[in-house]
């Protein structure tokens, strides 16, 4: 007898959609049983009508635990996370203090072990370029490095420590110190002098109640040059590097010039695929995340991009602030905090896409799963086929979801402006990590706390 058996749905497989029943015994995957067997099990999930994905793994999440617990704490993000089909994030090191030390990350793991819903893995910052501090980073078991080639925000250095490298020289040591620590590297990437120098013009020239205005201070070039100087400074260092979220289609053609070149992966997030400028000058403020959402031409080479695999993952870079913290700077884009919601719509975008034709199923399972898994080395994550944990997103093709403030779990749901009022098609109906039922049609029902460290294999393993 199994421990649970989810029966009837169609199956999202490496190879392919097929129907099937999913048996699972210990938290894993025991077995795939054809439709036509009922393996005998403790407990039953009827998945007929819903297509059974592999859980989704949010590879750029901001939480901000311990430090900001007004814009979120951890069982509420990891809550609302597990309500978006998530089954494992990844926590930037973006708190108070930064994350950027062995001792820091052990404090937050411990925290987020407390209350955690669903899984969880810990980038750390590269607060000391030496050899030493990075084994002792692997040591503690992060899952990546976070590296910002721009200059801290005004006021919070603290939070940023060990995280902007502007230096080239710098950037390449990241670069060569991560790839001998065999530790993924995941960088913003802006050109801090173009930054600077747009950003003075769009103060003298522009009005900072426009929505254009923050779009000019932080231009596409600086993104895609800031693109071009890492991976060229790649293909000497070697590192597995990650661009974090890729906004324009300036950085596509920079991204597709390079292919090849070094061992380096790209993202790009929910408010860049489904929104535009235009929606930013509508919500205002509440719409500001960095790097700026772009035009429509921008929004296509993304989609182009995802579609033809040069963009390998789709994250969400969730970002809480609250609602009193964004409305202070009103009418005024180049002094508002940058950052939106976004774990509950990462997989309801996706699945509209699938829906209309844009992409397929399986594309979507290796957009949010199966791409991570590899890339981060989580050998027991990101597939539906046996020996793999029973992390499993049960979705509803034919459902919808509607996102309303009231609709959203997330702390920060009153500054989801972006995404109030619309309608994807397709709807998350349950979400299980290593077999256990964390989110069910309409209510969170796992227990905080249950939701696990998870650390890269070794290489040998992953091999």
């Amino acid at each position: 007898m199994y421990d649970l058996a989810v029966t009837g749905g169609t199956l999202v497989m490496p190879d392919g959609e097929r129907r099937g029943d999913v048996a699972v015994a210990g938290g894993r995957i025991a077995a795939i049983v054809s439709p036509d067997t009922s393996p005998t099990a403790q407990r039953v999930i009827d998945a007929r009508g819903l297509h059974v994905l592999p859980g989704a793994i949010d590879i750029h999440c901001h939480v901000r635990a311990p430090a900001f617990p007004e814009r979120g704490t951890v069982a509420s993000e990891t809550a609302a996370a597990a309500k978006g089909g998530i089954t494992t994030l990844f926590e930037m090191p973006i708190t108070k203090p930064c994350c950027n030390s062995p001792a820091e990350v052990a404090r937050r793991r411990a925290c987020f072990a407390e209350t955690a819903f669903i899984d969880f893995g810990l980038y750390a910052a590269p607060g000391e370029l030496t050899t030493a501090a990075f084994d002792a980073l692997v040591a503690e078991g992060v899952i990546g490095l976070k590296m910002f080639t721009t200059t801290a925000p005004p006021g919070r250095m603290d939070e940023f420590a060990g995280l902007v490298r502007p230096d080239e020289a710098e950037q390449l040591r990241v670069l060569e110190l991560a790839a001998a620590a065999a530790l993924p590297v995941v960088v913003h990437a802006e050109s801090a002098e173009l930054l600077a120098a747009a950003d003075a013009e769009a103060r003298a020239l522009l009005d900072p109640a426009d929505a254009v205005t923050h779009g000019k201070a932080r231009p596409p070039l600086a993104e895609a040059l800031a693109v071009a100087k890492l991976l060229t400074l790649n293909t000497r260092a070697n590192a597995w590097l990650h661009i974090a979220h890729v906004t324009s289609a300036a950085t596509v053609d920079v991204l597709r010039r390079f292919q090849g070149s070094s061992d380096f992966s790209a993202e790009t997030c929910p408010q860049y695929l489904c929104c535009t400028e235009a929606d930013v000058a509508r919500v205002g403020v509440f719409g500001k995340v960095n790097p700026p959402i772009r035009g429509e031409s921008d929004r296509a080479a993304l989609w182009q991009a995802v579609g033809d695999g040069l963009i390998q993952h789709v994250t969400t870079d969730h970002a809480g602030f609250t609602a009193e913290e964004k409305a202070a700077h009103a009418g005024d884009f180049l002094a508002a905090p940058p950052g939106h919601p976004g774990t509950e719509v990462l997989l309801p975008v996706l699945l509209d896409a699938a829906v209309e034709g844009r992409i397929t199923l399986a594309r979507v399972a290796d957009l949010v799963a199966g791409n991570a898994a590899r890339r981060f080395r989580l050998a027991e994550k990101g597939r539906i086929s046996p020996g793999a944990q029973a992390d499993l997103t049960l979705v509803d093709l034919a459902g919808e979801t509607l996102v309303t403030q009231d609709s959203l779990l997330t702390a920060a749901r009153a500054t989801a402006h972006l995404y109030h009022g619309k309608r994807f098609r397709g709807r998350v109906r349950a979400t299980l990590v290593a077999g256990r039922t964390v989110w069910r049609e309409d209510a969170v029902v796992g227990q905080p706390g249950e939701g696990r460290y998870v650390q890269p294999a070794e290489l040998t393993d992953a091999a």
